[in-house]
């Protein structure tokens, strides 16, 4: 029983030893797996203490970056502005092939401008717009191939708008001495502290002005050359088939020639430097018949153009002012009354001419213009579109900018019958509260709104297809007088023409005299054809208007 009793004491000391071994070895674990996570929480610290640390360094990196960054973006930005006054006064692409000594021209003009610039900013301007130009006109005339006009002359001037505060000035003169520009300039200063204070006389934003200039081909070598004799023999050319193309023509009111060259720069103190060079020429046949009872018809015709190659012949003008006199012969009065009328497209021109004096900025805001509340509603049929194009090639109104620095553009001004817009300056933009149209004209002085290549657009008809349908009308190929009345409309002037007699031309006719007002007539035209020409800044296809008032006998 001692034995048992005593193995059992072993055993359970045993248990106990083994316990406690156990015990130990569990608490000796314990503090390994406790030093372990204090270890690695450590160590998750220190590593979340350098990730910290390096967002922090990659942030500090990022934003240095960002930094070196905007400032490249600034020095960039300032770099562009720096290149775009560059290009601003960078010469304007005028026409292919204008020759070096036109170029050189340029430059000289350019160069005076510059000057005037520089002594106007010495002198205290705000700001200067200066245009310099120099142009050649060459004219002669010749009756019964008899030499009887030549006149030649060479011009040059400078030309000068100076802004002092709100006071503005203006003048020109012919001397364009370094001597004589240091005498004048001063004097435009004095006249406008002496003027009065005008607000919205202000320069375009420098952001307004253009450096693109689209070549539009204005300049032609042939025109630039034509001499007074080859002229002389033009002219008498066109005199002469006009009497060889009918034996009735028995006397003329002369021939003439004319070419001119003209080249001009504008530059501003807000960065705009344009230059511009151009040729034109024309040619006119103006001839008598005899008609009975001692009267004298006349007939005339004429060409115009940039280019040379462009005019018509010597012999074709001739013989269509011939055709002409003589179709005018036996003309009578047509009677009293209200008749369909039809307007050639030299007629149709003038027509055309009176609506571009009424949606020119400065008659719209100084309300000398029945349309200046018209803007958005329909002034004329749905036959009628008009443009201000001074983009169109070799155009005798054609520019490649302003006369205020704006870039120009296509402008529609009445869209099948609708009023879209005037053509503004930023003198009549801002007395209107709209935006200007680069339709600025008058560089280097007063600026006011004009017109460029001004035209109807032409329509789908033959101009024969105008008189179908006509019992009696009236065909009207020229008109005289300047019956009309801008304010209200009223429209009232000599014509002559042919009667309109079963949609066929009968007799001609003369002395009498169309009447409508503008705005009627206008939304009266039914149909236009499709005999659109450009002789001129401004043209017209023929047109039909479905009456008018006629006054005859």
């Amino acid at each position: 029983m001692k034995k048992a009793t005593a193995a059992k004491k072993k055993t359970a000391a045993k248990k106990k030893t083994a316990a406690k071994k156990k015990t130990a070895a569990k608490k000796k674990t314990a503090v390994k797996k406790k030093t372990a996570v204090k270890k690695k929480t450590a160590v998750k610290k220190k590593t979340a203490v350098k990730k910290k640390t390096a967002v922090k360094k990659k942030t500090a990196v990022k934003k240095k970056t960002a930094a070196k960054k905007k400032t490249a973006a600034k020095k960039k930005t300032a770099a562009k502005k720096k290149t775009a006054v560059k290009k601003k006064s960078a010469p304007a692409v005028l026409s292919k092939g204008l020759p070096r000594s036109s170029e050189r021209l340029l430059d000289e003009l350019e160069s005076v401008a510059g000057f005037a610039l520089d002594r106007l900013r010495a002198l205290g301007a705000d700001h200067a717009e200066v245009s310099v130009g120099q142009g050649e006109q060459l004219e002669v005339g010749v009756r019964g191939g008899e030499v009887e006009l030549i006149k030649e002359a060479k011009s040059s001037g400078l030309s000068v708008r100076v802004i002092h505060g709100d006071r503005v000035a203006t003048s020109s003169t012919t001397d364009l001495s370094r001597e004589g520009l240091e005498r004048f300039l001063p004097r435009v200063i004095e006249m406008a502290e002496l003027s009065e204070p005008d607000p919205l006389a202000a320069p375009p934003d420098p952001e307004e002005l253009t450096s693109r200039f689209p070549a539009l081909d204005l300049w032609d070598a042939k025109t630039a050359r034509i001499s007074a004799d080859r002229a002389l023999r033009l002219a008498k050319a066109a005199e002469r088939a006009a009497f060889a193309e009918d034996p009735r023509i028995t006397s003329s009111e002369g021939a003439s020639m004319s070419r001119g060259a003209g080249h001009s720069v504008l530059a501003t103190s807000g960065g705009f430097v344009g230059r511009s060079a151009g040729t034109h020429a024309s040619l006119v046949a103006q001839v008598v018949a005899d008609d009975e009872g001692g009267k004298k018809r006349n007939g005339y015709h004429w060409t115009s153009a940039r280019h040379f190659e462009d005019l018509l012949s010597p012999a074709e003008v001739g013989a269509e002012a011939a055709r002409r006199a003589v179709r005018t012969l036996g003309s009578i009065k047509a009677e009293t009354g209200v008749y369909p009328v039809v307007f050639d497209r030299d007629a149709a021109r003038a027509i055309v001419s009176l609506i571009a004096s009424c949606i020119l900025g400065d008659a719209v805001y100084r309300e000398q213009s029945y349309l200046a509340r018209r803007l958005g509603t329909v002034v004329a049929s749905e036959e009628v579109t008009i443009v201000d194009d001074p983009l169109l090639p070799r155009g005798m109104g054609s520019r490649a900018h302003d006369e205020e620095g704006r870039a120009v553009r296509v402008n529609s001004v009445i869209s099948r019958g609708k009023l879209d817009r005037f053509l503004l300056d930023g003198y009549s933009a801002r007395k209107l509260k709209l935006d200007p149209t680069g339709s600025a004209g008058g560089g280097g002085g007063i600026p006011y709104s004009t017109t460029s290549n001004f035209y109807m657009k032409k329509g789908r008809r033959k101009p024969a297809a105008l008189l179908a349908g006509i019992d009696r009308g009236i065909y009207v190929t020229s008109m005289m007088g300047f019956g009309f009345d801008p304010v209200t409309g009223n429209f009232s002037r000599g014509a002559q023409g042919f009667l309109i007699e079963q949609g066929e031309l009968t007799v001609p006719i003369s002395e009498i005299t169309i009447s409508r007002n503008l705005d009627e007539l206008l939304q009266g035209i039914d149909a236009v054809a499709n005999d659109l020409e450009f002789r001129s800044a401004i043209a017209a296809p023929s047109f039909r208007v479905d009456q008018m008032t006629v006054s005859g006998r």
